[in-house]
Formats: structure tokens, C-alpha cells, sequence
């Protein structure tokens, strides 16, 4: 009985030290980016692109999320934080496909086609801020994600070299909310890791400068 005491006690103490470490590098990502996250008045402008994250979309139809992103991308864009758009998400499949979905959204709504970049494989957070610097060779990106997201999103584009800022986008409330936080955590923990390691995306390819044409990054 003793031993079996021991033992659980040994695993309580690992599993509270874990905890409190995972929470404290969630902590310290939190603390990292805010700084950083602005207000659309107060933006300013000079970005070399405004970099939209995917986030779901059905057919032809964006998530509610994907939809509010956009709609504060655009009006950033509008309002001259920069002249280009890079829309960044999963096109890893011939059926879903996010990033055109983005693209058509934006050029639905005035934005012009050839000021519009998709990266076809921003198959995560990290992926996306990795190949917006080393594929599209952006240096100053403004982040659109909701607000939950974009703590990560910063933190990742500054640990691998972009001068990143962000704008969060919450006009509405979100089922699932509690289960993204909690999600979150983990996935902070774990890109604090990846920064550490730095790892290649699951692609990279031929440069794309964003201060190109968009058009160049059309498949269909």
C-alpha cells in the first residue's frame, strides 16, 4: 500500500508540475504578443501585407469566423494598412479549399484580384507565419484572427523573424468558445516549442513576393 502511495503521489506531483509549466508558457505567449495587438484606428500603415488566417469553410461558404476575419481584413485594406492581402489556409485536399473561398470573398467585396496572395498551404498557425516570410518574403504583416488566435499568430511570426502586429476580429460570440481557450493552451505550448526548434513547414517552394502580383498565386 505504501508503495502504491508513493507512486500516486509521484504522479500527482509530475502531472501539477506539467500543468503548471504548460500554463506558464501560455503565460509567457500571452505576455509576449499583446503588446502587439492594435486597434483598427490605430493601425497606421506601411504593412507589406495584411495577413488573414483560414479557419474552416463549407464549400464555397466561409465559417462564421472565417467570415468576420475577412470582413476586418478588408476594411483594414480599405482604410490603407497595406496594399496587398495574403490569405493563408488548408488547400491540402482538391476538395476543400479555403483560400480560394477567401480570395473570391475579398474580390466580391472590391478587392482587386491581383492585390490578393493565397497561400494554398498554411496548414497551421505556424506554417502560415513561416511561409509568409520565407515563401512571400514579407517582413511587416498585419495579423487578422480572432483574438483567442492571435496570441499565437503574433508570437509566432515575431519568434521566426516578421515585425508582426495584429488586429483582433470579435463582433459576434462563437459556439465552442470554451473548448478553442482550452485547445489553445495546448496549442501555444506547443508552437512555443516549434519557435525553439524552428522545423520547416510541410511545404516551401519558389518565392512569391507579396509586393507582386497575387495573380500569380491563382489555380483555377
Amino acid at each position: 500500500m505504501k508503495i502504491i502511495k508513493k507512486f500516486i503521489s509521484a504522479v500527482l506531483c509530475i502531472a501539477i508540475l506539467c500543468g503548471a509549466g504548460a500554463l506558464g508558457i501560455d503565460l509567457y505567449v500571452k505576455k509576449g504578443a499583446e503588446k502587439y495587438i492594435l486597434t483598427p484606428e490605430n493601425v497606421g500603415s506601411g504593412y507589406d501585407c495584411i495577413l488573414v488566417l483560414g479557419c474552416g469553410v463549407r464549400g464555397e461558404t466561409p465559417s462564421h469566423m472565417l467570415e468576420d476575419r475577412l470582413l476586418q481584413g478588408i476594411e483594414l485594406y480599405e482604410n490603407g494598412a497595406s496594399t496587398k492581402m495574403l490569405m493563408s489556409g488548408d488547400h491540402g485536399r482538391e476538395h476543400y479549399d479555403e483560400v480560394n473561398v477567401m480570395k473570391n470573398f475579398a474580390i466580391e467585396r472590391g478587392v482587386a484580384s491581383e492585390n490578393i496572395f493565397m497561400d494554398h498551404a498554411g496548414f497551421s498557425t505556424y506554417e502560415s507565419m513561416y511561409r509568409a516570410k520565407e515563401i512571400f518574403k514579407a517582413e511587416k504583416v498585419l495579423i487578422v484572427t480572432q483574438d483567442y488566435h492571435l496570441y499565437r499568430a503574433i508570437y509566432d511570426a515575431r519568434a521566426l523573424g516578421l515585425e508582426a502586429y495584429g488586429v483582433a476580429s470579435n463582433p459576434r460570440s462563437y459556439s465552442g468558445q470554451l473548448y478553442r481557450d482550452i485547445r489553445e493552451i495546448l496549442a501555444r505550448n506547443k508552437d512555443f516549442i516549434y519557435c525553439i526548434i524552428q522545423p520547416e513547414p510541410t511545404y516551401l517552394g519558389e518565392a512569391i513576393p507579396v509586393q507582386g502580383n497575387g495573380n500569380v498565386t491563382n489555380d483555377k
